[in-house]
């Protein structure tokens, strides 16, 4: 299996320490950091999800080349998070050459994570859907019912899903699957729920879970119903680990 992501790479630093005692110059609590975990973000967490659940597949990526760094500051014993400080410039948009239109066209499966900096334009979404034999979304941006009719599926959170576009929700009701956190997902008017985590400790990266393991089922079955139940039970196991995990 061939599958090409297309979209944002970040880096995600968690900075872990003990906070116990507040600021005498200020009521904020004093973090004295123990260690740092790094690890590819975003789009970058939809690749460690798809060769951590199918070491067999062959895997392109298609990013942009300018840095964004999401650096969390936790506690390590409560896993609270104190602040996220994002670093990221100006984003050039994607270009598809002749090179990428081939990745698009050898793959089985297109999964474009849109996080909404700029990578990704409507126009360049289109043609990425022009040259895919199977395509699925996961987007942080408001899109055109246009651009949504030339998708397979999008994936959303149910924020997101509030946000779009009315008519393209009720005529392509069949393309958007909607996560629900620990409420599991909701298709086609029907709530599919997720298994309950041994601990929710941390949500960060779950929808690029969900997503992964939605293509990698979706593929063997061509059912949509089993690829859901799939990807939820395989969000809900990162749920439960430190940071941004994979299954």
């Amino acid at each position: 299996m061939k599958i090409t992501v297309i979209g944002e790479l970040c880096k995600d630093v968690f900075v872990y320490g003990d906070t116990l005692r507040l600021s005498p110059e200020a009521p904020v609590p004093v973090l004295t950091p123990s260690y740092t975990e790094e690890n590819d973000g975003m789009a970058g967490n939809v690749v460690q999800n798809l060769k951590a659940m199918d070491d067999t597949i062959e895997i392109n990526f298609i990013h942009q080349l300018e840095d964004i760094v999401k650096t969390r500051y936790v506690d390590e014993k409560s896993n609270h998070m104190f602040i996220r400080i994002d670093r990221e410039s100006h984003i050039e948009p994607l270009m598809l050459n002749d090179e990428y239109v081939d990745m698009i066209k050898e793959s089985d499966a297109v999964i474009v994570s849109d996080y909404n900096k700029g990578f990704l334009t409507e126009s360049v979404l289109r043609e990425i859907c022009y040259h895919s034999k199977f395509i699925i979304m996961d987007t942080k941006k408001k899109v055109s019912e246009h651009t949504v009719s030339h998708f397979n599926f999008i994936k959303l959170n149910y924020q997101e899903y509030t946000k779009f576009d009315k008519d393209a929700r009720d005529i392509y009701i069949d393309k958007l699957i909607v996560t629900l956190g620990s409420h599991g997902a909701r298709y086609m008017d029907k709530i599919y729920p997720s298994p309950d985590p041994k601990e929710t400790i941390d949500v960060s990266g779950a929808g690029d879970t969900f997503t992964s393991a939605f293509i990698l089922k979706y593929y063997e079955t061509m059912n949509t119903e089993e690829s859901i139940i799939f990807a939820n039970e395989k969000a809900s196991i990162v749920v439960s680990k430190r940071g941004v995990a994979t299954p």
